[in-house]
């Protein structure tokens, strides 16, 4: 904050975006569109066939499941693990770093089980007055 009170902006203070947030690269990792459900549900049931993957996450494409889960592989937050059988068997699991992120997903559940009443609430209130 400056002395006037309010925040600098990026501009004026030449201060990268994510120095200033330094959250902000672990929600761009952690919580794109798809990222969150696929490790949760990685984490919940454990290593999983793609078609498995598919049915559990529900409305979410083939295509897009393929992509996010490449690009979690390549984030080392999940494991891909290929048998050469017939036919072919490829199976995804959490990595131990994707299983960090546990403690992180409860107190983000936590805080939505305290608080997400109070943000429908809010929603509500700021709506009837926008009607107005």
């Amino acid at each position: 904050m400056s002395m006037s009170g309010t925040a600098p902006s990026h501009a004026a203070t030449g201060t990268d975006p994510a120095l200033a947030c330094p959250v902000a690269p672990v929600v761009d990792l952690v919580f794109s569109r798809w990222t969150t459900p696929i490790l949760w549900t990685l984490h919940a049931h454990g290593r999983q066939r793609f078609v498995t993957l598919e049915r559990r996450i529900t409305g979410i494409t083939p295509k897009v499941l393929t992509q996010r889960l490449r690009q979690l592989e390549r984030d080392g937050l999940v494991v891909r693990t290929y048998h050469p059988e017939v036919p072919p068997r490829v199976e995804y699991e959490i990595s131990e770093l994707g299983r960090s992120l546990a403690p992180l997903f409860a107190h983000l559940a936590a805080w939505g089980e305290g608080h997400l009443d109070r943000v429908e609430q809010a929603r509500l209130a700021y709506d009837a007055d926008q009607a107005r």
